[in-house]
Formats: C-alpha cells, structure tokens, sequence
C-alpha cells in the first residue's frame, strides 16, 4: 500500500465537495487487479490505523481526481484553433480531410502517442474518445491506452453516406468491424469499446440500424455521437427525416437510446428531449469551448436540471479550443450565465468540479469506480500545485473557503498546476 498526506478533495454521492485541509489518501491492490483507494480522509483522524505505513507528506498540495473527458476527437489534436464560419464548414475543410490520413496505422499510432500524453499532462486519467472511420484507427489509439494503463473509451466512427471519399465508409463492413473491434478491445484491461455513428447526417438508416443492433447484442458497451448541436445541422436532419419528432428521437428510432449513451452538446433539445434522455438513462457530454467557438449555442443548465438527467463535461477537442479541464470548467460557468433561460445560472466551483470527475463517471455508469477518491474508487488522481504560478499563489493564499479555491484554481489554474498524475497501475 501506498499513502499521502496533502489536502484532499472528493465527492459525497450527492455531488457535494468533501475537503480535508489536512487529508490523508490510502492506496492499495483492489479486486479488479488495479490499484484503489483503500482509506481517504482526514490525516489526524485515519493515520493512526496505518502505524506501520511510510506516508509521502506533499505540504501545500492538493489531492483530487483525475478529470473525466465525456467527448473529444483523438484524430483532430492537430485541427484544434482552425479558423471556421460554424460547424459544418470546419468539418469539410478541415476535420475530413486531416481525418483521412488515418487509414495509415503507422500515422495513426503516431498522433495517438501524442494525443494520450497530453491528456496526461493536462490530467484527464478517464477519456471517451471518437477515433476515425478507419479499423486502424482504433487499434492504436486502444493499444497506446494499454501501454500506459489508461482507461479509456473508444471507437470507430461510422459515417456511411455524405461524408468525402477517405473518410466514408461501407455500410455492411462498417459493422462488421464494428463488432470485431467489440471483441477485440472490450473489457481488456481498462478498455472499453463505443459504438459511434458519427451523426444523422453522416449515417444512413442501414448503419443507424445496425448500430443498434450491436447495441442490444452487446449491453454493457458505450455508445457515443452528437445531436442537436448547430441550427444548420439540425435543419439537415429534419429534411432527412421529416417524420422524426426531434434529432433526439432519431436515435431512439433506432435504439440508440439507453444506459452508457452519451451524446455530444444537447444544446437545442425540447423538454420532450430532456425527458426522454432521463427515461433512457442517455446523458449528454457538455461542451462548452467547441460551442463558444463554433457559435453553437449554449448548454440549458437550468432546464437540465429540471428534466433531471445526467450530464458532465468535455473538452470536444479539436472543436474545443484546450484540452485543460481547467479551460473547459471555466467555460461552463460562461455558459452557464448564458444558458437559454434568463436569468443564467452561477455554478458553484465544487459543482462545475464534479461535472469533470466524478459526474461525467456517474454519466458513463461508471460511479464509484473513477472521477472520485472515495475508498473502493480506481485510483486515478491528481497532485496539484495551487501555487503553480505568482498571481495563483497569490490568489490562493488569500481563499477563505474551498468554493474560493477551487474557482482560483478554475479561472488562473492549467496544466501548471498538474504536479503529479497517478494511473490505477495494475498490481
């Protein structure tokens, strides 16, 4: 076993922050064959059960989950701050094309090594990630999560009908390798596989059915996609299927709707939508940079709430403009003083903490396993310097509570202030 003295943050299974100034964090093996949180709380109180155990003291730092990355594109690291009107205009002159390159494995595998260590770097230890259209694409981004024990999300993108040559792919053998990188990469070690039609428009209802087929053959997968992002898009789908009541019920046509379906944005949803997405168990990913950029719209914080379903954030990289969960939690809070209902919303700092750890876990089905540093949770966590730049140390030093460390933090934190990120290494 392993322990650590620092300040320490989790989360009660309410979502409310609980800190200990002075904490303790014990870590050993766990069941599932990788490292768990076995003790966590305050040191005065926990350290005499552990009389024998050496403790690493970290004065001054912080210890938290790791970040949990709802959505983003491992392919489009390298179109991140790529000029564009709005939505649809970035994907056809950019996302596409630099997307095609992946049908080299040996390319693909190089930008996944890099992609992998930034989230590292930035901290994000839990990612649900879009590969390409491409099997090979797939392949190395699962085996670079391997080698470094990640947990990690991930599939390829199926997108059968307008969508350029290089990228589009063929109904029948879409899914067909669909299921064969099902088998291959579910459940190995800390991997896990999502059935991703890219959207509506890219799908024709051939692959929308067979996606969810595969769905209710294989339960326990993830599905991931986008809906009701962009006015433009929406407008397609409504002619593509004019007999839909929302975009959101198109996937529900098809059975795309249930427990580990996460769909990107959910910006223009009704309250039909939001109550369906509750019924389902389907939850949204909240991104809030990629909306800010593209002139998307805003997340409803308030009308989320009220229908009662499941959301966290995510970086929706390279549509959102950082991979920091720090950018992409100060963000949200510009969201939600937007939102679609005025007045907007001022989500407190511990909340918009939880939507990146241990509520995007609760949105994947994975609560209680990561995003959280309560005993029995993966160990995946963070040390963090509060002091990591002047202004910030300044900034903290003056907090008289955690909700004002935590925004210090949000507001002049980065990948600076990330010291430290722990993987659950096997044991």
């Amino acid at each position: 076993m392993q322990a650590l003295r620092a300040a320490l943050l989790r989360f009660a299974t309410d979502g409310t922050p609980v800190y200990d100034a002075d904490g303790l964090l014990v870590i050993g093996p766990g069941p599932s064959g990788v490292q768990q949180v076995v003790d966590a709380g305050n040191y005065v109180s926990l350290a005499p059960r552990y009389p024998s155990l050496p403790i690493e003291h970290l004065p001054g730092r912080l210890l938290a989950p790791g970040f949990v990355d709802l959505h983003l594109h491992f392919p489009q690291i390298d179109v991140i701050g790529s000029p564009a009107e709005g939505l649809l205009p970035w994907l056809e002159n950019y996302t596409f094309p630099h997307e095609s390159r992946f049908a080299d494995a040996a390319y693909a595998q190089g930008v996944a090594d890099v992609f992998l260590d930034e989230l590292l770097r930035h901290g994000v230890t839990t990612a649900l990630a879009f590969a390409t259209s491409h099997p090979e694409s797939v392949d190395a981004l699962m085996a670079a999560a391997q080698r470094r024990g990640l947990r990690l999300i991930g599939g390829k993108v199926l997108q059968d009908r307008h969508s350029p040559d290089g990228v589009r792919d063929h109904t029948e053998q879409s899914l067909i390798d669909t299921e064969s990188l099902i088998r291959k990469w579910h459940g190995q070690g800390r991997l896990g596989y999502a059935i991703t039609p890219r959207f509506v428009p890219s799908c024709s209802d051939a692959q929308l059915r067979g996606a969810g087929e595969l769905a209710a053959r294989y339960p326990d997968v993830w599905l991931q996609s986008h809906v009701a992002e962009n006015a433009d898009e929406i407008a397609w789908v409504r002619t593509l299927h004019p007999r839909a009541r929302s975009y959101l019920s198109v996937y529900e046509s098809f059975g795309l709707l249930r427990e580990r379906a996460v769909y990107a944005h959910c910006i223009h949803l009704d309250e039909t939508d939001r109550a369906l997405m509750r019924e389902t168990g389907a939850a949204a990913a909240v991104s809030p940079t990629s909306n800010l950029f593209l002139g998307s719209g805003f997340f409803d914080y308030a009308a989320a709430d009220r229908a009662g379903f499941r959301y966290g954030l995510a970086s929706d990289v390279g549509g959102g403009t950082s991979l920091s969960p720090f950018h992409t939690m100060l963000a949200a809070y510009y969201v939600g003083r937007e939102g679609q209902t005025k007045p907007g919303v001022s989500l407190a700092p511990g909340h918009l903490w939880w939507q990146h750890t241990a509520g995007a876990a609760q949105a994947l089905g994975l609560a209680g396993v990561i995003g959280n540093l309560q005993p029995g949770c993966e160990a995946d966590f963070l040390v963090l310097d509060p002091q990591a730049t002047p202004l910030l140390a300044r900034k903290t030093q003056m907090a008289h509570s955690l909700d004002e460390l935590l925004f210090s933090l949000i507001v002049l934190g980065d990948d600076r202030v990330i010291t430290r990120t722990h993987i659950a290494s096997a044991c």
